[in-house]
């Protein structure tokens, strides 16, 4: 997405997320990014023929589509781990669902973690209102510092680029009919990098973006 020019919020907002990005590694307020995107299920209708040496396999041009369905990946940059789950849709119901089922199993003994989404209005507070009773809803609030990347600023998001790698290396040229397989799919993609740690290395500071994002920030004149 191309960024605006010399918009303020843009440029507050930008800059909060690369703060959160230099932040040490706490374990008691680890850093989680979010993101998610929905995908065409689509089944085949002839069974494709498996490959030989003398052939690749082959798959037939004709398709039946299967509805569609909402893939939901965090990752913490820091430590190298993500999950990718999927769900039929992507309300505020599931949204908060699945935030929810994070904080009370990977990040069940921390204090509080730092959830750096975009500002789509399923990511708000008041998704856990509708899911769960209000006490409820409110502990899991109070565990989680909210900071939202600019519009026209996903790029600063790191789950994204993990969404982009997933799509890239797990989905792109295939046809998965089914949410069962698509759930057994991600999860196995997942699985397999937390397996091997592969950690993500963000370089860009606030500091970089002053210089080579000049165009986002506001012309002050002295």
């Amino acid at each position: 997405m191309i960024p605006p020019e010399a918009d303020a919020e843009f440029a507050a907002q930008m800059e909060e997320v690369l703060e959160v990005y230099c932040r040490p590694y706490d374990p008691l307020h680890p850093v989680v990014c979010m993101d998610e995107q929905p995908v065409q299920l689509v089944k085949e209708v002839r069974r494709p023929i498996p490959a030989t040496r003398g052939h690749a396999r082959r798959v037939d041009y004709e398709y039946e589509r299967a509805g569609t369905a909402a893939i939901f990946l965090f990752c913490e940059p820091l430590v190298g781990w993500r999950q990718a789950t999927a769900r039929e849709r992507r309300t505020k119901s599931d949204w908060a669902t699945e935030v929810a089922a994070l904080l009370d199993g990977r990040y069940a003994d921390c204090e509080r973690i730092t959830l750096i989404c975009d500002n789509l209005n399923t990511h708000t507070k008041g998704a856990f209102y509708e899911v769960f009773p209000a006490e409820r809803a409110r502990q899991y609030v109070r565990r989680i510092e909210f900071v939202y990347t600019p519009k026209h600023g996903s790029w600063l998001n790191v789950a994204e680029c993990e969404l982009s790698c997933l799509t890239r290396q797990c989905l792109a040229g295939r046809r998965v009919g089914e949410l069962r397989l698509l759930q057994e799919e991600i999860a196995a993609w997942s699985g397999d990098l937390n397996a091997r740690q592969r950690g993500v290395d963000w370089q860009m500071t606030a500091e970089d973006a002053r210089c080579k994002l000049k165009s986002v920030y506001p012309k002050i004149i002295l």
